[in-house]
């Protein structure tokens, strides 16, 4: 790691903290649909993001219910989290100087989310060019329970500076 980016991180109170930072001033249409990250550990990451009518899709025949955020919220949740794992999961590379591409991306969706999303991604293989993470995504739905609405898989092209 290089002496910039280990002050940077001692600028933090936790890891947790300095992406969320990162996030905030560098990944402008993460900042917009409000994404935080709850939890960072060694190949695991979870991400979230609150329900805000301007992400839902409303359907005509609903409206005794509230609406369904749109697939694609999801979708990029699944994207984002699973790609931000396989950083965490480097031990032979700085992880702030590693980038990611996805290759290819898989969702699942399971119902619809009525709800705050939060998505756990845990690395399956990390190789020296290619990485696999598999990601859950959880809504509380409106009686209060927590369920799964989508589930993915990621492969992303892992870039070295090496």
């Amino acid at each position: 790691m290089t002496d910039d980016m280990q002050a940077f991180l001692e600028e933090f109170e936790d890891l947790e903290s300095a992406l969320q930072f990162l996030i905030d001033e560098n990944q402008e249409f993460l900042s917009w649909l409000g994404t935080t990250v709850e939890n960072v550990g060694p190949g695991t990451m979870t991400l979230a993001i609150p329900y805000d009518e301007k992400l839902t899709n409303t359907r005509p025949d609903a409206t005794d219910r509230r609406a369904d955020l749109h697939g694609g919220v999801a979708a990029t949740l699944i994207d984002t989290v699973g790609g931000f794992a396989l950083q965490t999961a480097l031990e032979d590379a700085d992880p702030f100087e590693v980038s990611m591409a996805t290759i290819n991306l898989n969702i699942n969706y399971l119902r619809p989310a009525t709800g705050d999303l939060e998505a756990t991604a845990n690395v399956v293989r990390l190789g020296g060019s290619v990485g696999v993470s598999e990601i859950t995504v959880e809504s509380t739905t409106p009686d209060g329970e927590t369920k799964a609405v989508a589930t993915g898989q990621g492969a992303y092209r892992v870039f070295r500076s090496d």
